[in-house]
């Protein structure tokens, strides 16, 4: 295990050093898409204390995160880990240096990649009858994107199981968040990841400390709320 951890240590401090071998034709895209190391050694961090071994994972670009999910599924050491990450656009817009990447660190043993759009993914995941302990979620940033990959991972993620969005600053990310915090009793984990200063690019009277990060503990037993009841979010 120890050999295997340092392997995708190496990668992923390269990653984080040196960039990926490739990038899109944008100015700084490495730097604009990709998830932090520090921030993905949090997320590692998580799944390691939640004892994780199944994780879905919606984006994946240039990997840093899916390295830090990696990470800790061996970590973890469970007997059968699996790592299925969706990204319907790695092949033609990130020429596979995501999933190249993980294959240098040797996470193809655990890992899957299915190059489809999320809303026709999970539900063939749900079909397979799948079950995973956690999910993160770095796909489209869309209201309604992100609002049918929630749908779809509450009947994945296991019951008592974590859900983590990225960018959760985001007005669309947080208010798909809020309907299942309200309706379906999603529980946020407010220590889960330790807040930073304001960046410049926040605006208005009410920015501050924020976590880029928001993990969410989905209800143990799961329940389906009556017809008559719903709250606004």
């Amino acid at each position: 295990m120890d050999e295997r951890r340092t392997r995708v240590r190496e990668v992923r401090r390269r990653l984080a050093r040196e960039g990926p071998g490739r990038t899109r034709d944008r100015e700084a895209d490495f730097d604009t898409v990709t998830v932090p190391e520090h921030h993905c050694d949090q997320l590692r961090d998580l799944l390691v204390a939640e004892g994780v071994q199944t994780v879905v994972e919606v984006g994946l670009a240039y990997a840093s995160s899916a390295l830090a999910i990696g990470e800790a599924l061996i970590t973890v050491d469970a007997p059968r880990p699996r790592h299925v990450v969706i990204d319907p656009f790695q092949e033609r817009d990130w020429s596979n240096v995501g999933w190249q990447l993980l294959c240098s660190a040797g996470l193809d043993a655990i890992a899957s990649l299915v190059l489809a759009p999320s809303s026709i993914a999970l539900p063939g995941l749900l079909t397979e009858g799948l079950t995973a302990d956690a999910a993160f979620v770095d796909g489209s940033h869309r209201f309604h994107e992100v609002f049918v990959d929630l749908y779809f991972l509450r009947k994945i993620v296991r019951p008592g199981g974590l859900i983590v969005l990225d960018d959760d600053w985001a007005p669309s990310v947080r208010t798909a968040v809020r309907y299942f915090e309200r309706n379906l009793g999603w529980t946020v984990m407010a220590d889960a990841f330790p807040a930073e200063p304001a960046t410049a690019q926040d605006a208005g009277p009410a920015a501050g400390p924020r976590s880029r990060f928001r993990a969410l503990r989905l209800p143990d037993p799961s329940f389906e709320p009556p017809f008559e009841e719903f709250h606004a979010f």
